[in-house]
């Protein structure tokens, strides 16, 4: 289990799988200079609620990973993050496509979403 911190106040336990392809589209659209919200739905303990930043190139942030090998990218997941990215509603987690269109891993750059 990873975790995904949002300036020094926010923060959210996420499987470090899809913490690594969060990540990647994240990282892809920053780059690109691209601002957009990130919605999380919150531990039942927190209330079960939702919570939304905004992300933007100057946002401070960190992705903390239990596990100590990167998992493989499913590059049919990163597509769908990244088409719910560039929406109006911006980033949310939608569920893992199945595993057919497994990256294993070969070159992070390739997939600029």
């Amino acid at each position: 289990m990873g975790r995904f911190h949002y300036d020094s106040l926010t923060k959210v336990d996420l499987e470090d799988r899809l913490l690594a392809h969060l990540q990647f589209v994240i990282g892809n659209k920053l780059r690109r200079g691209e601002s957009f919200f990130f919605t999380w739905k919150e531990d039942p303990s927190l209330g079960d609620g939702r919570r939304t930043v905004w992300m933007h190139p100057q946002c401070l942030m960190s992705f903390h990973y239990f596990g100590s090998r990167t998992p493989p990218l499913n590059r049919e997941w990163l597509e769908a993050l990244a088409l719910v990215a560039n929406s109006p509603q911006g980033l949310y987690i939608v569920p893992e496509p199945p595993l057919g269109g497994l990256d294993s891993g070969a070159g992070h750059e390739a997939f600029d979403g």
